[in-house]
């Protein structure tokens, strides 16, 4: 491995950029699936990489985030051994109830549920367990899930920013900055509402066609008592999910990953239930799991040849300057979602992290940018259909679902997802300025 300066663009960083660059237009055209653009991606980079010796097939893998990619699997299991009890009809029956009819009182139903369950557990299981259920209750409504969908995604990544364990940038962060889990809420609560209550009123606005009247569904009809299948097997899983939920809460404390996690109340429902392993594994989309591998092994190389600590040097040589300080938390924020709706976020933190705590080291006041961060990189994910694992979930979720005109694709997103994300931003930064001594 060559060492990289970071003042300076280098021609690694130029070659890196490219192959980021050609992988995402073809991600974003849709010229080849996205998953086969991003494991060509990924064999360019390495080879480019091993050639420019910059990056390594040893570093590739090891870009790979086993937590994610384990933690993915063993919740769509999990969710695979739900379905079949008939679980997901009764809640979407009780949602249908709930909402009489009305698409625009089921959206911030399903929202304002996804947030909520977003800030205890991780925004991506809460997802998994909730956009099959969207489907089924926008079946029984003769709506299209998309908008839903969409908004679920992007509320959950919006939810899970407001607390240390909802997000795993968060518990970076406040493991770097010894902030504890109260004063976490404390602080990024006020942005996260105003935020919240922002895209919820873009999504209604934006989608406001496609949510207008109320569905000819007679609800006397419908009775979610009948639609259990397998009470026995409900309630095993039930327990499964319940030791999962209570792990999830936890596992900050007692240092377990959260894919260990997921395991842990998988292994549980392997025990209980005794299903086919064929079956099981079946259920499992392979391709969001390749997928991801390959979009991380593309961020490795492009983080290997030094781009993230130029973009980080660069920010903190601004924030050295007192008098900058809110303007350097603000650029911070930006440039930490809009390298959050590009690539993945947890390698931009650990990026930043050692950086902001130098600058602490030299007496500059940093507290800023420990909120600065994590506003960025839990808004910025919602940018693009691929900022988030919450976003290829449910646009997963939507090329499976078999209703016409359902999917999501890039273009669907942008058009939502870059007006959500900048007002999002827009609200934060607003916020940040005027109780600028609240984040101090």
């Amino acid at each position: 491995m060559i060492e990289h300066s970071t003042s300076v663009f280098t021609f690694e960083m130029w070659i890196a950029v490219s192959i980021l660059v050609a992988s995402y237009i073809a991600i974003f055209t849709e010229v080849i699936h996205r998953t086969s653009a991003a494991i060509i991606g990924a064999v360019v980079m390495i080879a480019v990489g091993m050639a420019g010796g910059f990056y390594s097939q040893e570093a590739a893998v090891s870009a790979i985030d086993g937590n994610t990619i384990f933690l993915l699997a063993a919740m769509m299991m999990v969710v695979a051994m739900l379905r079949p009890t008939g679980a997901f009809e009764y809640m979407a029956i009780r949602m249908t109830k709930m909402a009489r009819g009305d698409a625009r009182l089921l959206l911030l139903y399903l929202s304002l549920s996804v947030s909520l369950i977003s800030m205890i557990l991780d925004n991506v299981t809460t997802v998994i367990v909730f956009a099959p259920l969207t489907v089924l209750t926008c079946r029984l409504l003769k709506r299209n899930p998309l908008p839903f969908l969409m908004a679920e995604a992007m509320l959950s990544n919006i939810g899970g920013s407001a607390t240390l364990v909802g997000d795993p940038p968060n518990i970076m962060i406040g493991s770097a900055a010894a902030i504890d889990f109260t004063r976490f809420v404390v602080h990024m609560a006020p942005p996260v509402v105003f935020a919240w209550l922002g895209t919820v009123g873009l999504v209604l606005l934006l989608f406001r066609k496609e949510l207008a009247g109320r569905a000819d569904v007679d609800l006397l009809q419908l009775n979610e008592a009948n639609a259990i299948k397998d009470p026995q097997a409900l309630v095993r899983v039930m327990i499964s999910l319940a030791l999962i939920v209570v792990l999830f809460f936890t596992h900050h404390l007692l240092h377990l990953f959260p894919a260990y996690v997921a395991f842990v109340g998988l292994s549980l429902a392997l025990l209980l239930l005794r299903p086919a392993p064929e079956g099981l594994f079946g259920e499992v989309n392979w391709s969001v799991l390749i997928f991801f591998c390959g979009l991380f092994v593309i961020v490795g190389g492009v983080e290997a040849s030094g781009l993230l600590d130029l973009f980080g040097n660069t920010l903190a040589v601004s924030a050295s300057q007192p008098e900058k300080l809110l303007l350097s938390a603000l650029l911070l924020m930006w440039v930490s979602a809009l390298l959050s709706a590009v690539v993945d976020n947890i390698p931009f933190t650990v990026t930043m992290i050692p950086i902001i705590a130098g600058l602490e080291s030299q007496g500059v006041n940093v507290t800023p940018f420990w909120w600065a961060l994590a506003i960025g990189v839990g808004f910025g994910g919602n940018g693009s259909h691929v900022g988030a694992t919450a976003n290829l979930i449910v646009i997963a979720e939507s090329e499976n679902c078999g209703i016409q005109g359902a999917r999501i694709s890039p273009g669907a997103w942008l058009r939502t997802g870059l007006p959500v994300t900048l007002i999002s931003l827009l609200l934060a930064s607003v916020g940040f300025v005027l109780f600028f001594d609240f984040f101090l």
